[in-house]
């Protein structure tokens, strides 16, 4: 089978892929949830910035150390799509249920303690919630397998 030919994934390599992908999306996750909150803006809305911005952010990580090895923008852009995409969602879709069901947390306001932890909590059961899926994913050759095929092999850590 064709899945062979990639090994079976390390619980190791899917936590560093879903630690990589957690970067991307807190950073985009908290600059919405920031900008949205202190505009006064409703919760989906809020949201919606946040998940955008979670992918910004998610693929610009994946493209920078790809740009920087020579790789054109159109073909990092085409890796980071192929790695990133299906793990963004599955975090996103979590993070986002689980601060919209923490009662209060998205009314709570940045300077409350309820927001930040709620946050938190969510992003770290996206995280537990997305490491099966990445390490899925990369038995398959699939997911950050892809960014590792455009690696030398001695440039895993990224």
């Amino acid at each position: 089978m064709d899945h062979n030919r990639h090994g079976s994934a390390s619980w190791r390599m899917a936590a560093q892929a879903t630690l990589h992908c957690l970067t991307g999306c807190a950073i985009g996750e908290v600059l919405g949830m920031v900008i949205g909150t202190a505009l006064g803006w409703t919760a989906g809305a809020t949201v919606v910035l946040a998940i955008g911005l979670a992918f910004v952010f998610g693929y610009a990580l994946t493209m920078r150390p790809l740009l920087r090895s020579g790789i054109g923008v159109r073909d990092a852009l085409k890796v980071a799509l192929a790695a990133d995409t299906v793990s963004i969602v599955v975090m996103e879709i979590i993070d986002n249920m689980v601060m919209l069901v923490v009662p209060g947390a998205m009314e709570a306001g940045l300077g409350n303690r309820l927001f930040w932890g709620s946050l938190a909590f969510a992003l770290a059961v996206a995280f537990v919630l997305t490491v099966p899926v990445n390490r899925w994913l990369i038995a398959r050759g699939k997911g950050h397998a892809v960014v590792h095929q455009h690696h030398s092999p001695h440039q895993h850590n990224h």
